[in-house]
């Protein structure tokens, strides 16, 4: 079974990482042929802000993301960090992130709201190429509204990347008073 990347000998891995606009009832989802990484994550988001976040909120100053508390996009990863300080100074925006707490991440609303429905309009069907993978994702709609965009990103995202503490020191992150390291937010004028 094929759960989590698709991974297939012939035809590779197809990762899916999404983002939701709770507000909108849209969604972005980019599918990666590489490793689900916190570069990955972070180029997923960028990808939704350019093509989808910046026209619809043009004032924004800051970005909220609620996130799992682990895998690529989560807690602990140092790269996580350095890659939203990168997309921070970027973007010109704060980010604050909020991590669910360990074994919370199905109250995370990408899951009731967006990724079910991935899930039961691919049902059934082979998911023989990443281009199948892709339409389906972009196909998916609800009565209440759902729009979401996919693209393929063919990146590569290497694994094992280490974090220096003195990169690490350069993160201009302030954590909240409450869970800190769940709860933080990251702001441009990285001093690196």
């Amino acid at each position: 079974m094929r759960v989590h990347d698709f991974k297939d000998e012939e035809l590779g891995v197809g990762i899916p990482y999404g983002v939701y606009d709770q507000t909108l009832n849209n969604g972005w989802v980019s599918v990666g042929i590489d490793h689900n990484t916190a570069e990955f994550a972070a180029a997923t988001i960028r990808r939704w802000w350019r093509r989808m976040g910046a026209q619809t909120y043009p004032e924004a100053t800051e970005l909220l993301i609620t996130a799992d508390g682990g895998g690529s996009n989560g807690s602990r990863p140092r790269l996580w960090k350095v890659c939203l300080q990168k997309l921070a100074d970027e973007l010109g925006l704060k980010i604050t992130v909020c991590h669910f707490p360990p074994g919370t991440s199905k109250w995370n609303k990408i899951e009731h709201r967006m990724f079910c429905h991935i899930t039961e309009n691919w049902r059934g069907r082979p998911l023989v190429s990443q281009a199948v993978i892709v339409n389906l994702i972009a196909n998916t709609t609800t009565d209440t509204g759902l729009t979401i965009k996919a693209q393929l990103d063919k990146n590569s995202y290497p694994i094992g990347i280490k974090v220096s503490d003195e990169e690490f020191a350069t993160i201009n992150i302030t954590k909240h008073k409450f869970h800190g390291d769940w709860n933080y937010t990251i702001a441009p004028g990285c001093e690196a």
